[in-house]
């Protein structure tokens, strides 16, 4: 209808939960709570809780990475073995996010970018 999701269902086939899983209902309000924040939202190191809270863009998320990454990474360690890591930066996803975008998501940042703490919200 318009391209607008009206609902969620789950699968009745699913084992588990015979399509009566409460998660459809948040999953819902994903893509369709007016509140969501569709943009990404940045605060200032050291600012107070809603202070300095502003839209950016992701090239400025980017950038901040990159020149992060440049200054911090860490080829080798004090006695010579190479490490080639970021302690720096660090990576809590939700819980939303399912196990191949995890797993993506962990190559990236370990892999790529040399980032230790990468964390899942669904294992805290």
């Amino acid at each position: 209808m318009g391209g607008e999701v009206i609902d969620i269902e789950g699968d009745p086939k699913a084992q588990s939960t015979r399509a009566h899983c409460a998660s459809r209902a948040t999953t819902f309000q994903l893509v369709s709570n007016p509140h969501r924040i569709d943009r990404v939202m940045y605060r200032a190191p050291c600012a107070t809780a809603g202070s300095n809270v502003r839209s950016i863009g992701v090239d400025r998320i980017a950038h901040l990475v990159k020149d992060t990454r440049d200054r911090d990474f860490i080829q080798t360690s004090p006695d010579g073995m190479e490490v080639n890591h970021l302690k720096t930066i660090a990576h809590l996803g939700g819980a939303t996010l399912d196990n191949e975008e995890n797993y993506l998501i962990k190559k990236l940042l370990t892999g790529g970018l040399g980032i230790l703490a990468v964390e899942n919200q669904a294992r805290i």
